[in-house]
């Protein structure tokens, strides 16, 4: 496959996951947090046994197995969940801008346990990801410590669960790059999140289903975004220019707030716009800080 076509496959990756906010969203509003998190991932676990299949366990290192399927599952959980329990629109933008954390976080990680060689540049790449998390919550008032503690306050579990998935995904970030030895399990990770998602239904009491035209497109959206989403971004990764996919990947909590706030109906303020926009540039700060170190690397080599 030519490379720049694999490379537009990839951003069409991440168009599809800027929706999955606003799609999870409204998907929870007509089937519930839990039952319409289960119908999402049952139906994204279809798409991609038609689309990726179904791989070779045999092939799979025990450790990846065993560990990827425990992370990916409780991220997956905490994204879906902490969206579903959000009591408006405009709540589960926020939260969804919390799990949008896990990128400068995961770059983080990959210096302390790894050891990546970086530049300096990544401490003020994090704190301005996290200022920019802080005047998303302020709200109008902006860098507001009574304003955020009270919005936070308001539904801890939700923005609790968006908080734990950003760490969680760093984690599983760095800690597969070396225990999968090549391997993709996302089929069989999508099928656990599923069945761990209708057990939790299924032990637990529920509101019925609001059944509507609306609900059902809303599902097989977030099907496709989720589906297709991981599908694309295979492509785009193993064919396409990693580069430019890595670069164009932080500006997704921007692209994801303007897909939501038109799917939700939800106004924003320019500070949430602002600390949104922070967010996007402390996470492409701190990949650039890893990247600058690896060009002055190659360039020493080359002379």
């Amino acid at each position: 496959m030519p490379q720049k076509k694999a490379t537009l496959i990839g951003l069409i990756a991440i168009l599809l996951w800027s929706a999955i906010v606003g799609l999870i969203k409204s998907v929870s509003e007509g089937f519930g947090p839990i039952g319409g998190a289960a119908l999402i991932y049952s139906c994204s676990a279809v798409l991609l046994l038609f689309t990726v299949g179904f791989p070779n366990l045999r092939q799979f290192p025990r450790s990846y197995l065993i560990v990827g399927s425990i992370l990916f599952v409780c991220y997956e959980l905490c994204l879906s969940l902490s969206l579903g329990f959000t009591h408006s629109g405009r709540q589960a933008i926020e939260v969804g801008m919390v799990n949008y954390l896990w990128p400068s976080m995961t770059i983080l990680l990959a210096v302390i346990v790894n050891r990546q060689k970086t530049s300096p540049l990544i401490i003020p790449g994090v704190i301005l990801a996290v200022a920019g998390i802080c005047r998303v919550l302020g709200g109008d008032q902006g860098f507001s410590f009574s304003e955020m503690t009270h919005n936070v306050m308001e539904n801890p579990l939700s923005y609790g669960l968006a908080f734990s998935g950003a760490i969680i995904w760093a984690i599983y970030c760095v800690v597969t790059k070396f225990i999968a030895n090549g391997n993709n399990g996302i089929t069989l990770f999508f099928i656990l999140t599923a069945l761990t998602l209708w057990m939790k239904y299924l032990i637990s009491p529920q509101p019925e289903f609001v059944l509507s035209w609306h609900s059902w497109i809303s599902l097989l959206l977030a099907a496709i975004a989720m589906g297709f989403g991981y599908a694309a971004w295979n492509v785009g990764i193993l064919h396409g220019n990693v580069t430019v996919l890595a670069a164009a990947s932080y500006f997704i909590p921007i692209v994801s707030a303007v897909l939501a706030a038109f799917m939700l109906n939800s106004h924003l303020a320019l500070s949430f716009w602002q600390g949104t926009a922070m967010v996007s540039l402390g996470s492409l700060i701190c990949w650039w800080s890893t990247r600058s170190v690896e060009r002055k690397k190659i360039h020493r080599e080359a002379s």
